[in-house]
């Protein structure tokens, strides 16, 4: 038992910077205790003592906003960041190293009994406000971005984000996996998102973008075979598409305005 809370405490310095000494964590994280309580709970529950392991489930959301069934299952060095407005369903199963932002919910699609609620692998971070609904495999390693709603698997490695949730980057090779690795090794990504979380709209508006560029080259290179042939084509001036790129983030906006005030002042007298 305190092996398990020593590894409790010590998973809240892992993954939170402001916690600064184990009697803080221990005082004053509702997210622990909130734990320290389902496992109680859940033990009550499996003894065949529910309504005892419900209504203590009951007073710990009271105390902490954080609601727990006792049937859920959750494995070694669970964290919830937050915890205000959690909700973890009755069949709901958590991996080990899981990590959960306020407003989350790990909930059912269905009033049917049996299995209604999602499974979370290993290492999976959900981020604030998302909402991870029926009996759905969320697998290793993904990362939930805040405020998406998942209804649908999730393969290992991959990253979710938008209403409704979409797989916008998943790990494909070798390489991937040792950079995902290293990452973890440098830091820990907050609330679902990385540095460099990609846009779905701009990746899919900047593919149009590339396909007609193909098409402009091929319509050039007919013009240019036809004419050889003695067919005579009028010319049309088109507009140049040029190079263009959407940009997904604001940061990478910011950056270019900058760069462009910077010429802008260099050509000033």
């Amino acid at each position: 038992m305190f092996e398990r809370l020593r590894e409790d405490v010590q998973c809240v310095f892992d993954r939170d910077p402001a916690a600064r000494n184990a009697f803080e964590v221990l005082t004053t994280y509702p997210g622990l205790h909130a734990l320290l309580v389902h496992r109680m709970s859940h033990s009550l529950w499996n003894m065949g003592l529910k309504w005892f392991a419900r209504w203590i489930s009951t007073v710990a959301r009271w105390f902490t906003g954080i609601e727990i069934h006792p049937a859920a299952r959750i494995g070694r060095r669970f964290f919830i960041d937050h915890g205000m407005g959690v909700v973890i369903g009755e069949t709901a199963e958590i991996g080990d190293d899981c990590t959960l932002y306020h407003g989350v919910t790990l909930g059912g699609t269905s009033w049917n009994k049996g299995k209604r609620h999602p499974t979370l692998g290993n290492d999976v971070v959900v981020g604030a406000g998302a909402k991870v609904l029926g009996p759905i495999n969320i697998g290793n390693d993904v990362r939930i971005g805040s405020n998406a709603v998942v209804t649908k698997d999730a393969p290992d490695g991959s990253t979710v984000v938008g209403v409704p949730g979409r797989v916008v980057n998943e790990s494909a090779n070798e390489l991937d996996r040792r950079r995902q690795a290293i990452a973890k090794k440098l830091g820990f990504d907050a609330y679902g998102t990385t540095q460099d979380m990609p846009d779905p709209v701009a990746q899919a508006i900047n593919r149009m973008l590339d396909h007609l560029h193909v098409m402009d080259e091929k319509m050039e290179v007919m013009c240019d075979s036809l004419k050889k042939l003695g067919m005579e084509i009028g010319d049309v001036n088109l507009p140049d598409l040029g190079p263009c790129e959407l940009q997904p983030t604001g940061r990478a906006q910011n950056k270019e305005d900058n760069q462009s005030d910077t010429v802008e002042s260099e050509h000033k007298p």
